[in-house]
């Protein structure tokens, strides 16, 4: 990891390697903390953070489902986090960062349930470039069915973007990975297709574009974005269950996340999806996507917080 400057905690900005926790912070110990992953691009017009207050709200949606009051309002956070990227622009040169705002249950007390719940944020920014690899956005990417599956919607509760929820998508990433494929997919419990490791699915069928539905998958807001995008286009659709085959046998197929923005899947679990790279209609969506983020069409430049 590429340190920059400076991280925001509980109000100030600390220097990067002074900004620890206690070994006995109850987040560290039973993983209920929420989390975001927000991207801030270099834009036409300067740099620009791509749908922060979404992305605030949902860090606020996931505290809410786990009964966590963060001690800030969502402006408040917003505010933190435009002047996180300000001070590590100035300090580091940083005109694009992944940002990774945090709120988890800080030091004083043990055990599973504790009367005194004190939540702690953090706000820390870095340089992240492609995740899933320097070609991926290009020329798609290899993905594996994973022995895991998607935690039942009565097990955890999937609209929370929550920290103890990515063992399983560790466990299916590390599977994937160490078998030769860059990225996992899990399936529901149903045993249809639900999501990767830690994006959302799209598949193409005969100019279709189809999504798994809000079930049992985290409420993506690229995957909002992208969905938006299609029917601005007028492109069709649909958010319904689809199965392993039915993905084998798509035109095209991608991942959609923060980190992943918008990437074309090639082949999965030795299957060629589609021509083997690429497909046109995903590489139009991916094109206006991006176009968006850098600040150069004009209908969505409301999704832009210009730091």
């Amino acid at each position: 990891m590429n340190k920059t400057e400076k991280i925001w905690m509980d109000g100030s900005l600390v220097n990067w390697d002074e900004a620890k926790v206690h070994v006995l912070t109850h987040t560290l110990h039973y993983g209920m903390g929420v989390f975001e992953g927000i991207r801030c691009y270099k834009a036409e017009n300067g740099s620009a953070i791509f749908r922060l207050k979404e992305h605030v709200k949902r860090l606020f949606d996931s505290a809410h489902i786990m009964q966590m009051v963060i001690p800030y309002t969502k402006e408040e956070i917003e505010q933190a986090i435009v002047e996180t990227v300000r001070a590590n622009q100035l300090a580091n040169q940083l005109d694009e960062c992944y940002i990774r705002p945090l709120a988890y249950i800080g030091y004083g007390e043990m055990g599973l349930y504790i009367k005194n719940r004190p939540i702690n944020v953090s706000i820390a920014v870095w340089p992240w470039g492609v995740y899933l690899g320097e070609n991926a956005i290009t020329d798609g990417i290899r993905v594996k069915t994973s022995s895991y599956i998607r935690n039942h919607v009565n097990s955890n509760m999937s609209r929370g973007k929550i920290c103890g929820y990515y063992i399983t998508s560790q466990l299916a990433k590390k599977e994937a990975v160490d078998s030769g494929f860059d990225e996992a997919i899990l399936l529901d419990t149903e045993g249809y297709v639900s999501e990767g490791s830690g994006e959302n699915i799209f598949i193409i069928r005969n100019g279709v574009l189809k999504t798994t539905p809000l079930t049992s998958i985290l409420e993506g807001i690229t995957r909002d974005s992208i969905i938006t995008i299609a029917h601005d286009e007028g492109i069709p659709v649909m958010e319904e269950k689809f199965t392993r085959d039915e993905l084998y046998i798509s035109d095209e197929a991608f991942f959609t996340g923060t980190a992943a923005e918008l990437t074309p899947i090639r082949e999965a679990d030795y299957r060629q999806i589609g021509s083997g790279k690429r497909g046109k209609l995903t590489e139009k969506i991916q094109s206006i996507f991006f176009n968006t983020v850098y600040g150069k069409v004009d209908y969505y430049k409301h999704w832009l917080t210009y730091v």
